[in-house]
């Protein structure tokens, strides 16, 4: 139940409007790492992406986004049991640095947009640094929200009936 409510809250956050890259998806495969089923973990963040990607359109950066939102999930999945507020916040931190770090290079080797030199590369992550700001608020606000939301509910539906239809 919870995997497929984080799928769609995922897939519906890259249609509705918001701040551009202020959306909870890369908090939602960190998420996936920390509570999902392990076996679903890594598949659902994919999906998240594969799906809307399909309606959104694809773009010769697929493997890099791709490719850094199952490292996000692979951050989560190793901290898993062991969190706190600062290895989770630490966690979702990490989560926007790597994605900023792998997508830009890919947006640097891919286009013809910056000069493929030191400088290129350089000059690629500094115009980037403006949509980093929202990236890293969005990540973190929606970590707190998603991780704070889940905790609360698993401690009140814990010893009930409902414990494994939520928590699984």
């Amino acid at each position: 139940m919870l995997a497929i409510t984080i799928l769609l809250v995922g897939i519906l956050s890259r249609f509705i409007f918001h701040v551009p890259n202020f959306t909870p998806v890369l908090a939602l495969a960190f998420f996936s790492g920390l509570y999902v089923n392990k076996k679903w973990s890594l598949l659902l963040p994919l999906a998240l992406f594969i799906l809307s990607d399909l309606f959104l359109g694809l773009h010769s950066t697929i493997l890099f986004t791709w490719g850094s939102v199952l490292i996000i999930a692979c951050i989560g999945l190793r901290m898993r049991g062991r969190q706190n507020m600062t290895l989770t916040m630490g966690g979702s931190l990490l989560s926007a640095v790597i994605f900023f770090v792998v997508t830009n290079f890919g947006v640097w080797l891919m286009f013809n947009t910056y000069a493929p030199t030191w400088a290129g590369l350089v000059q690629c992550y500094m115009m980037a640094i403006p949509f980093f700001r929202s990236t890293l608020a969005g990540t973190l606000v929606y970590t707190v929200v998603l991780v704070g939301l889940y905790e609360i509910i698993a401690r009140r539906v814990k010893t009930t009936r409902f414990a494994t239809v939520l928590l699984s």
